[in-house]
């Protein structure tokens, strides 16, 4: 079940995107905020990155599109980034978490143990990766939601 709403939640997301534009995709429609559709796929590809990889089987994968400079570059999307590309790149990490979370059982802990001082222990296992994801985009599918409204007039799942 966890799995199955986080797929649906996943290919929500992706259907906010459907039809628009570079431009449009790249647009902060909800001033002052900086959100942007295309951004957000960026995010959750970091998202999908850092609880399945980094978290889950602790493989030091790298950010795609955030650095110290940047700590929030993957909602920054520039002029050259592409809808296709933020795609394509949130695809293969999908693809790769969903090939991690096959090869776990529900109570298989995390390989990474939190050492910063507000999680200091804190090894989640599958289930709460799994719920974390779902409602990690649930929230940035409303996101979505608002965005492409206020882009074009496109409502709905």
């Amino acid at each position: 079940m966890l799995v199955a709403f986080l797929e649906y939640y996943r290919a929500s997301l992706i259907l906010k995107s459907e039809g628009l534009t570079d431009e449009q995709a790249r647009t902060c429609a909800v001033p002052p905020s900086d959100l942007n559709i295309t951004g957000l796929i960026r995010h959750m590809a970091e998202v999908e990155r850092a609880w399945f990889q980094r978290w889950f089987i602790e493989n030091g994968a790298e950010p795609i599109y955030y650095s110290d400079a940047d700590p929030d570059g993957d909602i920054h999307a520039g002029p050259g980034d592409t809808l296709a590309g933020a795609i394509a790149d949130w695809e293969k990490e999908v693809q790769r978490a969903r090939e991690i979370t096959a090869s776990a059982r529900p109570d298989d802990i995390a390989k990474h143990v939190a050492t910063d001082p507000q999680r200091a222990g804190f090894q989640p296992n599958m289930r709460w990766i799994l719920n974390h994801m779902i409602e990690e985009y649930a929230r940035h599918c409303g996101h979505a939601d608002l965005l492409r409204q206020c882009i074009d007039g496109v409502v709905g799942d």
